[in-house]
């Protein structure tokens, strides 16, 4: 091979390596993101117990939470981070156009968005509960079935809403509502006997308003809440998975317990020691 073919071919391959043969140039996100000092984090600020603003204007919540493991486990320092308020529609787009890191903004995981974006290990099981007021007319979930249509629910209004009761209530009545703070003012006057909620908010509520509210006992409808980051960050991925894998069953476990304690007024599981039981 002649020098000049050679000394190109060299080029060539070098230029190959360094795009990762993508055709772009290679970049480590985790690097990218110690080098700055800061976290962007997409959220939100009006969901509670998720991510929303408390009486002093600061944003609080279990994605804030989450958020904050993260920051810790690079920084060493909490409050690194950059908030970005977003609105749940803008949760994809601004992962995939590099506007933030991450994003943890009670993301459902499912399989059609795992072909946009990556999502990290699970945070949080999420579900449907029945609140109920004490003292109503109904004990629990068994004492609202037996009743059939005599049971009103009130649920957020969309086009699953009434198949969703029914997974759980076959015969009672649904009343839909077009806001969250409707339904719960339909189950406060008594003209629902319960509201058809995320497990979360009822956790929340319930831990708000200590005797207010009780729960029927019974939960359905399970989604895992996830964080998500752009697709082909392998390093930044497995660096996010450790924080929070090891803050539910490792070295950091008394801040996510702390948290759970804090926004859902219950106390998860210690994790046990000796075989990772969560590897079973």
């Amino acid at each position: 091979m002649h020098e000049r073919a050679l000394t190109t071919a060299i080029g060539i391959a070098s230029l190959a390596l360094s795009l990762g043969m993508t055709g772009t140039a290679s970049a480590d996100k985790l690097q990218d993101v110690l080098s700055r000092g800061t976290l962007i984090v997409g959220t939100g600020s009006t969901n509670p117990p998720w991510h929303f603003r408390d009486e002093n204007g600061e944003l609080v919540g279990f994605d804030i939470e989450m958020a904050k493991i993260i920051a810790e486990g690079l920084f060493g320092d909490a409050t690194k981070i950059e908030f970005v308020n977003q609105a749940s529609d803008a949760r994809i787009p601004n992962i995939v156009t590099d506007k933030v890191d991450i994003s943890c903004q009670f993301v459902t995981i499912t399989a059609a968005r795992a072909q946009q974006v990556a999502f990290t290990i699970p945070y949080y099981r999420e579900g449907v509960s029945l609140m109920m007021v004490a003292g109503g007319r109904y004990a629990d979930y068994e004492a609202l079935k037996a009743a059939g249509s005599d049971v009103t629910v009130s649920v957020l209004q969309n086009v699953f809403a009434e198949d969703m009761v029914h997974a759980a209530l076959p015969e009672a009545t649904v009343d839909q509502f077009e806001s969250v703070d409707l339904m719960y003012q339909a189950l406060n006057s008594g003209r629902a006997d319960a509201a058809a909620t995320d497990s979360s908010s009822l956790r929340y509520y319930m831990t708000q308003n200590e005797g207010r509210y009780v729960d029927s006992g019974y939960s359905w409808n399970p989604q895992s809440y996830g964080c998500i980051v752009k697709q082909g960050e392998a390093n930044w991925l497995n660096f996010v998975n450790v924080a929070l894998r090891e803050s539910m069953t490792g070295t950091t476990f008394p801040v996510y317990k702390a948290a759970f304690e804090k926004w859902f007024g219950e106390t998860p599981s210690e994790p046990a020691i000796g075989f990772p039981a969560e590897l079973r």
